[in-house]
C-alpha cells in the first residue's frame, strides 16, 4: 500500500522549482568539475608521458586522471556541510512548508526563505551536520541488523537476492535522515536532538507502513535511474573521446557520474516528497512508543548518544557531537 500520492509529489516539485534548478546547478556543477579536473589531470599526465614510450604515456595519463578525480573528491568533502545545510535541508524546509499549507516565495527568494528556516531550527551548519551524522549512524546500525539477520537465515537462494534487498534498504532507510530533518522543521522543535530521536522512534514503530511505501519507491527510482544511466552513456563516451589517451573505462565512470547528478538533483527530491507524505500521514497524532525507544537504545550506541545530546541541548550546553570518534558500542 502506498501512503503517498505521486501527483502531490510532482506538485511539490513544481512549487519548489527554484530549488530544483538550484540542485541541478550544484550537482551538475559537481559532475562537470569531476570531468574537467579529471580531464585536466589526464592531459597533464599525457604531456608528461611524452618523455617516455607509449606504455609510459598510457600510465601517466591514467594516473593523472585518477589524481584529478581524487582532488575533486577531496575538495567536495570539505564542502559537504554547506551542501547539506543550504541545498538538502533548504529544499526539505520548503517541501514541509508546502505540505503544511503555508505560502512559500517563488524565485530566488525561496532559497533565502528556506535558509532562514534551517538557521532558526539548527543554527550553524556544523550542528546540522553533526546531527545528520548521528542519524546516519543509527540508520546504518538498523540496516546492518536487518542485513545480518537475512544473511544467516537458512533460506535457499537468499544470497542471490541480497543485492536487491540492499537496493531496497537504501531507499527504505537511506533517506531517513531527510525525513527526520523534515520532522524537526514541521514540529518547530526547539531541541533538534530530542525531536530527531522522537522521529527515529516514530519511523521504527511505523516500519511496516514506511517499508511498504519504500518498496514502491524502489521500483520507481531504480527504473528511472537505470534509464538515465543508459541515456548518459553516449555523452559520457563523447567526453572520454576528448580526453588525451582515451581512458577506456572513462565512459562508464562518467555515465555513472552524470546519472548520479540527475538522481540527486531530480529523482531524489521526488522520492523525498513521497516519503514525507507517507511519514506525516502514518505518524499523525502519534507519540514515541517507549518499547521502541528501548529497542533502539539496545541496537545503537549512537541512538543513546542522540538522547545524551538532547539533554545537553536542553540544559543549555549546546555541544556538537564528535562523530569522528569511535563508538564504544559499534552497534
Amino acid at each position: 500500500m502506498m501512503n503517498f500520492s505521486t501527483g502531490t509529489a510532482f506538485a511539490i516539485l513544481r512549487k519548489t522549482l527554484p530549488f530544483l534548478v538550484f540542485r541541478m546547478i550544484v550537482y551538475f556543477g559537481i559532475a562537470v568539475a569531476y570531468v574537467l579536473v579529471t580531464g585536466t589531470g589526464a592531459g597533464i599526465g599525457w604531456g608528461i608521458g611524452a618523455f617516455g614510450d607509449a606504455e609510459f604515456r598510457a600510465g601517466t595519463t591514467f594516473y593523472g586522471g585518477i589524481i584529478g578525480f581524487a582532488l575533486t573528491a577531496g575538495i567536495l568533502y570539505f564542502l559537504r556541510e554547506y551542501i547539506l545545510y543550504i541545498v538538502k535541508a533548504g529544499h526539505i524546509a520548503v517541501m514541509v512548508e508546502y505540505l503544511e499549507g503555508r505560502d512559500i516565495p517563488d524565485g530566488q527568494g525561496q532559497i533565502a526563505y528556506a535558509r532562514n528556516i534551517v538557521t532558526e531550527r539548527f543554527g550553524e551548519a556544523s550542528v546540522l551536520f553533526g546531527l545528520d551524522q548521528l542519524i546516519k549512524g543509527v540508520v546504518k546500525a538498523i540496516t546492518g541488523l536487518i542485513q545480518g539477520l537475512m544473511a544467516i537465515m537458512p533460506i535457499p537462494g537468499l544470497q542471490n537476492v541480497m543485492s536487491i534487498v540492499r537496493a531496497y534498504l537504501r531507499v527504505a532507510v537511506g533517506l531517513v535522515d531527510e525525513v527526520i530533518l523534515a520532522h524537526n522543521i514541521r514540529t518547530r522543535s526547539e531541541n533538534p536532538w530530542a525531536s530527531s530521536r522522537d522521529a527515529l522512534v516514530l519511523y521504527a514503530q511505523n516500519g511496516k507502513a514506511m517499508l511498504a511505501s519504500a518498496a514502491w519507491l524502489t521500483l520507481i527510482t531504480w527504473g528511472i535511474s537505470l534509464l538515465v544511466f543508459f541515456l548518459m552513456l553516449a555523452p559520457a563516451a563523447a567526453v572520454v573521446y576528448l580526453i588525451p589517451g582515451a581512458w577506456s573505462a572513462g565512459g562508464f565512470v562518467f555515465a555513472i557520474l552524470f546519472a548520479w547528478a540527475v538522481k540527486v538533483a531530480l529523482i531524489e527530491p521526488f522520492a523525498i516528497a513521497c516519503l514525507l507524505q507517507a511519514f506525516f500521514r502514518v505518524t499523525d497524532g502519534q507519540q514515541p512508543n517507549p518499547e521502541w525507544v528501548a529497542k533502539l537504545e539496545n541496537a545503537s550506541g549512537k541512538f543513546r548518544t542522540l538522547g545524551e545530546k538532547a539533554v545537553t541541548w536542553a540544559t543549555g550546553g549546546r555541544t556538537i557531537p564528535n562523530t569522528s570518534a569511535p563508538d564504544p558500542d559499534p552497534a
